[in-house]
């Protein structure tokens, strides 16, 4: 879709205003609105200006006009604004050099894309994350000098079993990590994961499927099919746009925080991903699992980088409460088929070449995709580049295996802080072709850094004073 279309798009559907919006550095969309009058075919080549001082991770106020520059090809009609309104995803330019600015985690994606298709390895990496949330009745939280507390509540969570509730309590409520597939009355969700599948399908997402997920308390996943890696993160943002204001219309609450709830499976992000040439998948053969000697190495590059590559895929401090053994969050560095203990799975489905994948099984969906897809494909092309092997597989249940069996294993990052001394001792691999810059990297561990871990770090918990008080 050109600028045109996407024009004649809005006037088909009676729009009156235009949408911008473009991700920020942390992951979460941004936007600003404009009458149709005002969104005109140059707006498409000379971009709209707003304050890049303003957005997290950005500008300084010295030097803060930035411009953004609506991508023609992302055009849809948002299904929840009252008023039509024709919505168009941004890249971000400097309007001093009219360059692509280095921190917009879209352009790092469209590097990524780039240095595929210039190493000459393949043409298509193709993504497929699975996002799981939860969905609450209620969620409320405050922190300040003297206090500190959350509390979040589900009509289907097993902590319920006894409240007496209006109208009756009517049981039925999935127990800890028995959240799995069960049909309604356990399942409460059905009805909103449908009402969410129909609006992602009227935007132009494909989904594959939908259901509950282990945990208690409301926890969800909605799959969609798999698409090259800019598309997908493109949809990933607009899925979780979706899930959220689904939930929100019917006096409801989503959050993708991996770990929300104490004792029980957090939430991860699945990341399948394979990489093709002309149209031919690389990564099926006669190796381990039905991998080519491509895919081994690939695979190789994932497991060498993934204590760096957290930086991107586990990105808050709330994901290493879910990157422990036992809660199907693998944290064990190694290759398996089948095997869901392993982080890097090969999904056997399926004996298609097409079909043949490696599942990245850390990620959680916390992470902003343009960032995290990047960086994990430049890792495997790393490995694709040295012919880096992924070592012998491992087929056992990891989390039962000893301590001296483990003893040789690499495991991810324990904390967010761990993670970025690893980005930080470990990115050359990220800065070829120019995909990630120095200023990029340097600029996440300083954000990180300075606005989540420092100011985790200072703050008392609420359990220390369970533990502690009396001492």
């Amino acid at each position: 879709m050109n600028a045109k279309q996407a024009l004649e798009l809005a006037k088909k559907n009676n729009a009156v205003m235009v949408d911008l919006r473009f991700t920020d550095w942390p992951g979460t969309w941004q936007h600003c609105s404009f009458p149709l009058a005002e969104i005109t075919e140059d707006v498409f080549e000379d971009g709209l200006g707003f304050d890049g001082s303003s957005i997290r991770g950005w500008q300084a106020i010295n030097e803060s006009d930035m411009l953004m520059v609506p991508d023609p090809a992302t055009a849809f009609m948002d299904p929840f604004f009252e008023h039509p309104t024709l919505v168009l995803t941004c890249n971000i330019v400097d309007p001093i050099t009219k360059q692509p600015y280095s921190r917009d985690p879209r352009f790092i994606a469209r590097k990524a894309e780039q240095y595929l298709a210039q190493s000459g390895i393949g043409d298509t990496a193709y993504v497929g994350p699975e996002a799981e949330f939860f969905v609450f009745n209620d969620a409320r939280f405050s922190t300040g000098s003297n206090h500190g507390f959350y509390e979040i509540d589900s009509v289907e969570a097993v902590w319920n079993s006894g409240r007496d509730e209006e109208g009756g309590n009517l049981a039925y409520k999935p127990r800890h990590k028995e959240g799995y597939f069960p049909v309604p009355p356990s399942d409460s969700l059905q009805n909103l994961r449908t009402e969410m599948v129909l609006v992602m399908q009227q935007i132009g997402l494909t989904v594959e499927a939908a259901h509950h997920e282990v945990a208690t308390a409301g926890q969800c996943e909605i799959d969609m099919k798999f698409d090259s890696l800019l598309t997908m993160a493109d949809a990933l943002v607009k899925y979780k746009y979706v899930v959220k204001n689904v939930a929100r219309q019917n006096g409801l609450t989503a959050t993708f925080m991996p770990k929300p709830v104490f004792d029980d499976n957090g939430s991860g992000m699945h990341v399948h991903q394979s990489i093709w040439k002309d149209g031919e998948p690389l990564f099926a053969g006669d190796g381990y699992a039905g991998l080519s000697e491509l895919g081994l190495w690939y695979i190789g590059g994932i497991l060498k980088h993934s204590r760096a590559l957290a930086a991107f895929t586990n990105p808050t401090t709330n994901s290493y409460k879910r990157l422990i053994p036992g809660f199907e969050a693998p944290v064990n560095l190694a290759l398996s088929a089948r095997n869901r203990s392993a982080s890097c799975r090969i999904p056997m489905y399926s004996a298609s070449p097409k079909a043949k994948r490696v599942e990245v099984r850390y990620p959680d969906p916390t992470a902003n995709p343009y960032l995290a897809f990047s960086a994990m494909l430049m890792a495997g092309l790393d490995g694709i580049e040295n012919k880096i092997d992924p070592g012998e597989p491992l087929d056992k249940n990891l989390y039962s295996l000893s301590p001296e069996q483990l003893a040789g294993i690499p495991t991810m990052p324990g904390s967010l802080a761990e993670a970025l001394d690893e980005l930080e001792a470990d990115h050359d691999f990220l800065l070829k072709g120019d995909v990630f810059t120095d200023d990029a990297i340097s600029q996440w561990l300083e954000y990180k850094r300075e606005n989540e871990v420092d100011p985790l770090r200072v703050r008392p918990h609420p359990h220390e004073f369970e533990m502690y008080f009396d001492i």
